[in-house]
């Protein structure tokens, strides 16, 4: 039994997991839970087989056998016996240790990281899919031909052999399927994973109240490991050629050289923008409606620029480059907690061993109890620091890494994330390292997870300015900030505010970006405009700030008689 028992609790396990597949393949919640438990449960089903064999084997209760073995002094069996439950007792914590910790991780997972790995990840199939050929359009040839062919019409023998051929060739492989491609330059091997991808339908009916912990865990695995990928990387491998055009994204100026492809590969020939129409020849008409709402500017002009199309795939990259950070952080913190799990359960599971083995008394848990207080005196505020960076980590979370926040009055950006201490970058990128336990207690603004947020321009001018002017100013600032849909949200105004020193005018603008201040240097373009703009009407409408005007009076200085000189000078007479 100790030998074969656990092959043969094996053999239980793997014959209970494909059962439990064959029920609950669309259960994938379950699923998860039994491969991550399994070893824990065969380890139990080996050691209880164990202990059973053994009891059935040597206590026996026969009278007889009692006294034959006390005549032979046999002092190990009930030692033996006591071994193996503590054995099974260590097992079945381990077991409940893990499974908890599971549930845990799956559902901070799916609360925290969910929505941002869908839009990653419907980035990736964006990119993938217009940097590839137009298939729709030799769909949409061979329906024209065959709908000319039932009407009658006699077709060329020239076009009909163009348009369908006999054996018509492999078609170029159109990504409908997001996988984990190679995240090092250089490396070929991709991630193995039981399924090879998800598709794009399935993330699009995914959500956080539907979605399983096995699915979870694919959608981390296929954005840790992988990295943006243009199209014409997969036809490199997948006809097995060298192709200089081949590339795979991984700074930003290979996704500024990408976003230049992609639009001329999407654009007609000489247009300066794409249209919706553009798009439905690589996609779906509501994948396509969908991709345009990702464009800066797309909604109001109902076309995408070749510079709102280079920031998209450029913040798409930021994107999943801090996605992906984010989660090996907390990847590397949940390791760590298991960790510190262990050591927890590893004591438990020493005092319930002194029980069962009747090695600790009363006296000796007295004694264990007062050294315990003597080390809770020295040790208790780490542990309590312990504690608190670890719901200040997995239960408030505040931020994830690449989030621009607001700490103590200093902007900063989320480098590292760790149990014990988080590392920020300043402006200067100076490393500002932070314990967990001092950010549970300050005010954090986040300027990533904020809404679209607004700004106010303030300047002043001449309070002899006349009220026609200050109406025609601000018509033509407000005619400005409309016809910016795609900077400024409706409904901006410009107010007098206030009288300064009697003499200045004191102007607002107010109004709200359609981005928040993640992108600071963004915010700073889109208030230089503003700038230039006002610049420009308050010199063309002649409005100008003066000072106060200043009475002087000039008077003749008293002769001065004195003839002392200061010690530090050196006279020269």
């Amino acid at each position: 039994v100790l030998i074969c028992g656990r092959l043969v609790s094996g053999w239980i396990i793997r014959m209970a997991v494909f059962f439990v597949e064959r029920n609950f393949l669309l259960r994938k919640k379950v699923l998860y839970f039994v491969y991550g438990v399994r070893r824990a449960v065969r380890n139990v089903l080996w050691l209880g087989v164990a202990l059973v064999a053994w009891h059935l084997l040597f206590d026996k209760d026969d009278a007889k056998e009692e006294e034959r073995e006390r005549e032979r002094h046999t002092l190990v069996l009930p030692y033996v016996t006591k071994v193996l439950c503590c054995l099974l007792v260590a097992t079945v914590i381990r077991l409940v240790k893990t499974l908890l910790l599971k549930v845990l991780a799956s559902s901070f997972h799916v609360s925290t990281f969910f929505d941002r790995i869908q839009d990653a990840l419907f980035n990736q199939y964006v990119i993938e899919t217009l940097s590839g050929p137009p298939l729709v359009d030799e769909s949409r040839m061979l329906a024209e031909v065959e709908r000319l062919q039932s009407a009658g019409a006699a077709i060329p023998t020239e076009l009909q052999a163009a348009a369908m051929p006999s054996k018509p060739a492999a078609p170029v492989p159109k990504s409908a399927r997001l996988t984990a491609a190679a995240s090092r330059r250089g490396v070929s091997k991709p991630h193995n994973f039981d399924d090879g991808g998800i598709n794009i339908d399935q993330l699009h009916r995914l959500s956080q109240k539907n979605v399983s912990a096995w699915s979870m865990k694919r959608l981390m695995k296929i954005v840790r490991y992988g990295a943006l990928t243009t199209m014409d990387e997969q036809i490199k491998h997948a006809t097995c050629q060298e192709d200089e055009l081949a590339t795979q994204i991984h700074s930003e100026y290979e996704a500024k050289v990408a976003a230049k492809r992609i639009f001329h590969n999407v654009a007609k020939p000489g247009s300066k923008h794409i249209y919706l129409s553009d798009l439905m020849r690589f996609m779906r008409q509501e994948e396509a409606t969908k991709a345009m709402d990702l464009f800066e500017g797309a909604q109001e002009h109902n076309r995408v620029s070749k510079r709102s199309l280079k920031n998209w795939v450029v913040n798409a990259f930021r994107e999943r480059k801090a996605l992906a950070l984010t989660l090996n952080d907390t990847k590397t913190a949940v390791n760590k907690l298991h960790q510190m799990a262990n050591v927890v359960v590893a004591l438990i599971v020493f005092a319930l061993w002194l029980l069962i083995l009747g090695i600790a008394t009363t006296r000796f848990f007295v004694f264990l109890s007062s050294q315990l207080l003597v080390a809770v005196f020295m040790f208790g505020n780490t542990l309590k620091t312990i504690f608190e960076a670890i719901v200040f980590l997995f239960v408030m979370h505040p931020f994830d890494v690449g989030d621009r926040c607001e700490v103590e009055e200093f902007q900063v950006v989320v480098e590292e994330m760790n149990i014990m201490t988080t590392i920020f970058l300043r402006y200067d990128n100076l490393k500002v390292y932070y314990p967990n336990s001092k950010l549970a207690t300050l005010p954090i603004m986040n300027y990533y997870r904020s809404p679209d947020m607004g700004d106010a321009v303030d300047f002043s001018v001449h309070v002899a300015t006349p009220v026609e002017k200050l109406a025609l100013m601000k018509e033509r600032l407000m005619h400005y900030l409309d016809n910016k849909k795609e900077h400024w949200y409706p409904g901006s105004m410009v107010v007098l505010r206030d009288i300064d020193d009697t003499n200045r005018l004191r102007i607002s603008i107010w109004c709200r970006h359609t981005i928040n201040f993640q992108d600071m240097g963004m915010r700073f373009e889109r208030r230089e405009l503003i700038l230039h703009e006002m610049m420009k009407i308050l010199r063309d409408l002649d409005i100008e700030y003066r000072m106060l005007p200043l009475d002087i009076n000039v008077r003749n200085a008293p002769p001065i008689h004195s003839a002392r000189m200061p010690s530090t000078w050196t006279s020269h007479f």
